[in-house]
């Protein structure tokens, strides 16, 4: 028996968790961008 399951898991998992805290720190920084246009004055320059 080899341990080849759990090595395949544990990488997929760290993937999947990667590419989820990329995908939210995505989204918080578009978020982010519009909030901050909406209020700062510089933007309608």
């Amino acid at each position: 028996m080899t341990h080849l399951t759990y090595i395949i898991a544990a990488y997929g998992l760290f993937v999947v968790v990667a590419v989820w805290f990329s995908a939210t720190a995505w989204a918080r920084m578009a978020r982010a961008r519009r909030r901050l246009a909406a209020i700062d004055p510089r933007a309608s320059r």
